[in-house]
């Protein structure tokens, strides 16, 4: 949201307040006065002579008596309990009115969380290939292909930025992809990452198909998925990814050698936060998960456990092909 959409929002929900403030406050005055004439009337008695009751004139009409006794508990009741009413219309307008705040502050912290997650990955994969030029300056071996990585590490980060932005913005980026380009692109974000952990990425059959997604946000889920299988996959183990047309999508899989998820973890997998054991890696944060299958429903598609065993689990992503 821009910042004149959020005045427009504070705005609006400051007169949301004002008018209801008003109307209950009235509401609440016209029936303690109604009660209040109420009993009065019924508790008035009449009697010869003076002013005629209600009007102030002089003559020797009849007049009305009212015992004081009998009215203020009636007043002092009905005070007390416009006080009760306004106190909780002045608190139900005061949750009302931080609405729009906490709206905004939840959507401030889920940005921070999530570009934090979604960052974490390429800048990890950043030091990694950064130590490896390093290594290979101190032979006075050439640095030139670990450079090149470099920039594209770097292009990267600065697409999964602009892509959420975007999406905070509730402006979500139009645009199709080639699935086998930004899963061979997703591979080489992670290649360091694996080499580190001694897990092999092997990318397997891939559909030259064209889906429904911009291609930076299939690079990003494909991303999240194999940064969680390198992080449940035990060294000396492969992760495969493939790429499948079914029906109207393409289903991207990924494959671990982990020990699976726990029937308690499944039916959380995809909540943010939500962490099953971790494998003694990097610590996971319970997010990527989670922003897969929130960045798969924004453009028609989902992504499931295919299936988990002890001797590993696969993720299946279906995206909308275009054809």
């Amino acid at each position: 949201m821009t910042a004149d959409t959020d005045r427009r929002v504070v705005r609006d929900a400051a007169l949301r307040v004002g008018t209801l403030v008003a109307g209950a406050s009235a509401v609440a005055i016209a029936v303690g006065v109604g009660i209040l004439v109420a009993v009065l009337v019924s508790g008035a008695r009449t009697e010869q002579g003076g002013r005629h009751p209600g009007f102030g004139g002089n003559g020797g009409g009849d007049r009305f008596v009212v015992d004081l006794d009998d009215v203020l508990p009636w007043v002092v009741g009905l005070g007390l309990a416009g006080v009760i009413v306004l106190g909780l219309v002045g608190w139900a307008a005061a949750r009302w009115s931080v609405r729009p705040l906490d709206e905004a502050l939840r959507r401030q912290r889920a940005f921070v969380s999530d570009a934090s997650h979604e960052l974490r990955t390429p800048l990890t994969a950043l030091t990694s290939r950064i130590q490896i030029v390093q290594r290979r300056l101190s032979r006075g071996e050439p640095g030139d292909e670990p450079l090149e990585q470099l920039r594209r590490d770097a292009q990267v980060m600065d697409d999964v930025l602009a892509d959420m932005l975007l999406t905070a913005e509730g402006t979500a980026a139009r645009g199709t992809a080639r699935v086998d380009e930004s899963v061979r692109a997703a591979v080489d974000v992670l290649s360091a990452l694996a080499d580190d952990a001694g897990v092999a990425l092997r990318a397997n059959t891939l559909a030259a198909e064209v889906v429904a997604v911009p291609a930076v946000t299939v690079t990003r889920m494909c991303t999240a998925l194999l940064d969680n299988a390198i992080g449940h996959s035990p060294a000396g183990a492969a992760v495969d990814v493939s790429a499948d047309v079914e029906d109207a999508d393409v289903v991207i899989r990924v494959e671990d050698r982990g020990a699976g998820i726990g029937a308690d973890d499944l039916p959380r997998i995809f909540e943010r936060f939500a962490r099953g054991a971790e494998s003694g890696r990097r610590r996971g944060f319970g997010l990527g998960l989670a922003l897969v299958r929130e960045a798969a429903g924004r453009y028609g598609g989902r992504v499931e456990v295919e299936r988990t065993s002890a001797a590993g689990t696969v993720f299946a992503l279906r995206l909308p092909r275009v054809d």
